[in-house]
């Protein structure tokens, strides 16, 4: 059964690696991104097993966060494909 995980990150040193991060981010699943670094993915596998797997793209003094999400939210600001996913996915 597939659920719902938050990512966040802050790369914290000059001239980062966003491109490989994010390759590794999309290959978990369905995905949502419509603030700079958060990312929103369904997936199978646990928080843990995400983390291990994206930590390996990021430097030590980086933060990671990856926690699953219960299905309750609210929001604005966001269009309505962001609305829409949202909806469908929490």
């Amino acid at each position: 059964m597939k659920k719902t995980y938050l990512i966040g990150y802050d790369l914290n040193k000059s001239g980062q690696d966003y491109k490989t991060l994010i390759e590794e981010i999309k290959k978990l699943g369905d995905w949502w991104h419509c603030l700079d670094s958060t990312w929103i993915i369904k997936s199978a596998s646990s928080a843990s097993i995400i983390r291990d797997h994206l930590k390996k793209f990021i430097d030590s003094n980086d933060r990671l966060l990856v926690v699953c999400l219960s299905g309750e939210g609210a929001w604005t600001g966001f269009s309505e494909q962001c609305s829409t996913w949202l909806k469908n996915n929490l």
